[in-house]
């Protein structure tokens, strides 16, 4: 019995100092291979060359018409007449409604009566001064009381103008809030007037931008739900950042004698900052996200590198590269979230 428990142990020894040998000659074999031995991994990449880059800033902007206000009578009255079929166009001066004038048109002659007398006795008064009749002070007093008349007149007379409401610029007009017998007050709205031959385009860019845009710049937009792109010039630029929203805005014009751009509606704003000639771009699949900013995974003999990398505007599929690489790197863009520093790759270009 003993015997058969002595050779049982000998071969139990034996059984592990054969697996603990196997375990050290595979650490060794693998030591002396390095990282990576089960071959390197296949990648795609591809290599960075100088290129033209148009660096645009998308933004979203309203269009306002050129010139648009609510058209109300400066005097209250009767509405005699209306001169306008809504929705037309109207052209500037051109007479929209009428106010009944009766009574202002009666003060207006009386007025103008009482002017007349006091111009004869201020013409009187003048005759009999030159011939020392009458004291300076007398003089004065008729003459004062012709100016008084006159201005009296002048009012009226203004007031008069008044009850015919007219176009101040030349535009189409919209629907209408009165009707003919209405009593109108200043505080009545009759209409809107909105002048579309050219409209504006209002939009607001990060402060960071604010150096980059001038007046004379053109832009590109699109309205809301089109495709059709129009051509804006920048004309007007805030003169200060509005320190709630970081932002400053900028106000364009763009034609629109067609009529295809209605006042109130959105617009998606494509503003050229700069051309760079020799710039360049990485996909955005190759970007990694690290704490301080960015990374990407350049192939250098056989091995991936990595690479932190400052990055500046973007489109839909490529990143401007301010530093950290440059042309001719080979950056990888596939397979980069499982791939370490070092590791052994095998890169396709595309």
């Amino acid at each position: 019995m003993k015997t058969r428990y002595i050779i049982y142990g000998a071969l139990a020894l034996g059984v592990g100092a054969l697996v603990v040998y196997r375990i050290n000659s595979n650490e060794s074999s693998q030591q002396a291979k390095g990282p990576g031995s089960k071959g390197p991994t296949t990648v795609s990449g591809v290599v960075l060359q100088h290129r033209q880059f148009n660096d645009d800033l998308s933004l979203s902007g309203s269009i306002e018409a050129d010139e648009q206000i609510e058209i109300r009578s400066e005097v209250s009255g009767i509405v005699e007449s209306i001169n306008f079929k809504e929705g037309s166009k109207v052209s500037a001066g051109q007479l929209l409604v009428k106010v009944n004038d009766l009574e202002l048109r009666a003060q207006l002659s009386k007025a103008q009566t009482a002017k007349n007398l006091a111009s004869e006795n201020e013409r009187r008064a003048k005759l009999l001064l030159e011939k020392e009749a009458i004291s300076r002070e007398e003089y004065d007093m008729a003459s004062a009381d012709f100016r008084q008349a006159q201005a009296e007149t002048q009012l009226i007379q203004a007031q008069l103008n008044k009850t015919s409401v007219r176009a101040p610029f030349s535009g189409t007009i919209g629907l209408r809030n009165v009707s003919k017998g209405t009593y109108l007050t200043p505080q009545n709205v009759v209409a809107s007037l909105v002048n579309t031959g050219q409209v504006k385009i209002t939009f607001s860019i990060p402060e960071k931008y604010a150096h980059q845009v001038k007046v004379g710049r053109e832009l590109s937009f699109v309205v809301a739900g089109g495709k059709e792109n129009f051509t804006a010039k920048v004309y007007a630029i805030e003169p200060q950042v509005d320190v709630a929203t970081r932002t400053l805005r900028v106000r364009a014009i763009a034609q629109n004698k067609e009529g295809k751009l209605i006042p109130g509606t959105f617009a998606n704003v494509k503003l050229p900052l700069e051309t760079i000639n020799d710039a360049i771009l990485v996909p955005t699949e190759a970007l990694i996200p690290i704490q301080n900013g960015k990374k990407v995974f350049v192939a250098r003999n056989g091995k991936a590198t990595e690479a932190v990398i400052e990055t500046g505007a973007r489109t839909d599929k490529e990143s401007l590269v301010l530093s950290g690489l440059k042309a001719g790197d080979t950056v990888l863009t596939t397979g980069v979230m499982s791939l370490k520093d070092g590791a052994p790759v095998k890169v396709k270009v595309k």
